[in-house]
């Protein structure tokens, strides 16, 4: 159900009935759960930017970036330095918005695992869905590595079992064999028609996905892969906020820590893991 300022949102004729937009509001409309929003602005920036991860997957599909394991990351030297782990940092004489945009400009150069893929995927959606100018100011320190991401994108994990079209999922698959390690799982993105976008396995239905784990388990593994009930938004009322900041904003903001794992493929909640216990040790 959505809520806006404390009332029941009807559906209007702001979308087209069958625009990916009205199939949003009709999955929350048929969640147990109340969406909430202080105004029809902040449920339209989420509308836009649920539509800008859709084309952003469906946009990395279609490049030309392979999938690779985090100790053979690949990048485009012009704007971002390869680390010793597998991360991408951003050069200091490189505009953020050139550096994200040129991922999908010169796909064939880079070469990443599927959480990487995601966080690639919401920069690029939330550069396109705000002032270039803007996202500059917000994300100056870009470092492109598993699941770590900028503060402001207020990344959350949410148990559920009711997916709406723009949010990530995670195809678990326990019984991976240690010689492929980096199926372990797959991050994907709800597309919002029955189908999900993994870098790496591409578009597929959640069968076909199954499908493609369970041919990379342990021999004699009986334990099937399966979706968790467990999906990862950014901070869509936060993101909204600062969409309408006037340019010359300055952002100043503690980064968070960098976990060096060497896991390809992990889940949010696995990182979020490694991440609590380093901040519990300073506790």
């Amino acid at each position: 159900m959505i809520q806006i300022s404390g009332m029941h949102f009807q559906q209007s004729s702001m979308w087209p009935s069958d625009s990916i937009e009205s199939v949003i509001i009709q999955r929350m409309q048929e969640d147990k759960i109340v969406y909430p929003y202080q105004s029809i602005e902040e449920l339209s920036f989420e509308l836009k930017l649920r539509k800008s991860i859709i084309a952003s997957a469906k946009s990395m599909n279609q490049g030309d970036a392979q999938f690779e394991i985090l100790a053979n990351s690949r990048c485009n030297p012009q704007y971002w330095h390869l680390t010793n782990t597998g991360g991408f940092q951003l050069r200091h004489d490189v505009i953020p918005s050139d550096a994200i945009q040129d991922i999908y400009k010169n796909s064939s150069l880079y070469m990443f695992e599927c959480a990487t893929a995601t966080v690639i995927i919401y920069y690029y959606a939330i550069l396109n869905s705000m002032d270039e100018h803007l996202f500059n100011q917000l994300f100056q320190n870009l470092y492109l590595y598993s699941w770590h991401v900028d503060p402001d994108l207020g990344i959350q994990s949410i148990h559920t079992d009711h997916y709406l079209p723009g949010d990530v999922v995670y195809f678990n698959n326990p019984d991976f064999d240690p010689e492929t390690f980096w199926w372990r799982g797959e991050n994907a993105v709800d597309l919002g028609d029955g189908t999900y976008f993994g870098h790496g396995l591409g578009i597929r239905t959640a069968e076909q996905m199954f499908q493609a784990l369970n041919k990379r388990r342990k021999p004699g593994s009986t334990q099937l892969a399966y979706l968790m009930n467990l999906v990862i938004r950014p901070s869509f009322k936060h993101l909204a906020k600062l969409a309408m900041l006037p340019r010359g904003y300055t952002a100043n903001k503690i980064q968070h820590v960098v976990i060096n794992h060497n896991e390809s493929s992990i889940s949010y909640d696995r990182y979020l893991f490694y991440l609590n216990k380093v901040y519990n040790q300073f506790r």
